[in-house]
């Protein structure tokens, strides 16, 4: 079955009832912090949240009495949304709960827009992106250039995984893969190829990971869970099997989740996106999200070039040059004119 295309009107109907959901979940909240301040609450101290449940985080203490302790806390009704990364300040209350009453500045957070363009954060205080894809389902390299220029935006430091090479053998496609990584990897952006179910190239990976928060983003079926669960056994992540029908992946992971690795590091599992919206940047923050772009910049004739088809475009040249891709050019022609029409998909 082809599937199922929302109208504006429909997303805004949905979104609205969604809102009106999160307003009486703000209500419940505040009740609830009104009961718990009427109690005994304990002393400020520092933690860290490592999952989100609407109104309700989970927060880890990062120091006190409470260190390495995991409490689901309720948040003020005056503090904004919180996300997985989020470090905080809370008290405890005498139940296994507590209140956070403020939040600490963000250094970094990764963002994607809603279905009404509005910009969502998604995981903060995030060093380095894991853009994993496998050979099924289908890579797009526009979803990965999608990630690619949203690192840049948010000053993370990319690393583009392969995960399933053990299907490469099978796969139609393989050397088209191929040439897709050896391409990024001239870029500049690290590349790793692996196998979670086969155990290869996992400690490349753990060795990329220690010492930074990394979130990990890619299409839904592409094994960033099973990856987790070779990398931290005993955390059991669900593991979803392809759509028969759509050869696309089920959604296994419900909440950005943070996950500390034994040997230093962190890592946030987000819930899978088959597609990442760029509709809040503007046309020159996704020309500089093109790294390879940067040079030819400021060279073409006309001063508002869009780089399409004008004559004397310095980008254009560069790809009858060899210096630029056209996959990537028209990854990018992509993009603009998402972002010219507002029609980008989530």
């Amino acid at each position: 079955m082809a599937k199922r295309h929302l109208t504006r009107r429909q997303s805004w109907r949905i979104q609205k009832i969604q809102d009106e959901r999160a307003a009486r979940a703000e209500r419940r909240a505040e009740k609830a912090e009104e009961s718990l301040e009427g109690g005994d609450l304990g002393p400020e101290q520092p933690g860290l949240v490592i999952a989100h449940f609407g109104v309700q985080v989970d927060v880890e203490a990062t120091s006190g009495e409470f260190a390495g302790q995991i409490r689901r806390c309720y948040r003020r009704a005056n503090l904004p949304s919180l996300v997985t990364g989020d470090q905080v300040v809370w008290r405890a209350d005498n139940q296994q709960g507590g209140v956070i009453v403020a939040q600490q500045p963000r250094q970094t957070e990764l963002c994607r827009p809603d279905q009404r363009g509005q910009l969502k954060p998604v995981a903060a205080n995030v060093d380095r992106l894991i853009i994993v894809f496998a050979p099924l389902p289908t890579p797009y390299t526009n979803l990965i250039d999608r990630y690619l220029v949203a690192a840049e935006q948010a000053g993370l430091e990319p690393l583009l995984v392969m995960n399933k090479s053990d299907l490469l053998a099978a796969a139609a496609d393989s050397a088209e893969l191929l040439h897709w990584l050896d391409d990024y990897s001239r870029l500049g952006y690290p590349t790793l190829l692996l196998s979670a179910g086969a155990g290869d190239g996992l400690d490349q990976l753990r060795s990329n990971l220690q010492g930074h928060t990394s979130v990990f983003v890619g299409q839904s079926g592409v094994g960033k869970s099973s990856l987790i669960n070779a990398l931290l056994p005993g955390q059991d992540l669900r593991v979803g099997a392809l759509s028969e029908s759509t050869g696309k992946g089920t959604h296994t992971t419900t909440t950005a989740r943070l996950f500390h690795f034994p040997d230093g590091g962190d890592l946030i599992d987000s819930p899978g996106i088959r597609e990442f919206g760029l509709t809040h940047i503007s046309h020159e923050e996704l020309l500089e999200g093109f790294i390879e772009f940067r040079p030819f910049l400021g060279h073409c004739r006309f001063r508002d070039c869009q780089h399409l088809h004008e004559p004397g475009c310095a980008l254009l040249q560069a790809v009858e040059n060899g210096d630029i891709s056209a996959v990537r050019m028209a990854s990018y022609r992509h993009i603009l004119s998402t972002l010219d029409d507002g029609a980008d998909s989530y």
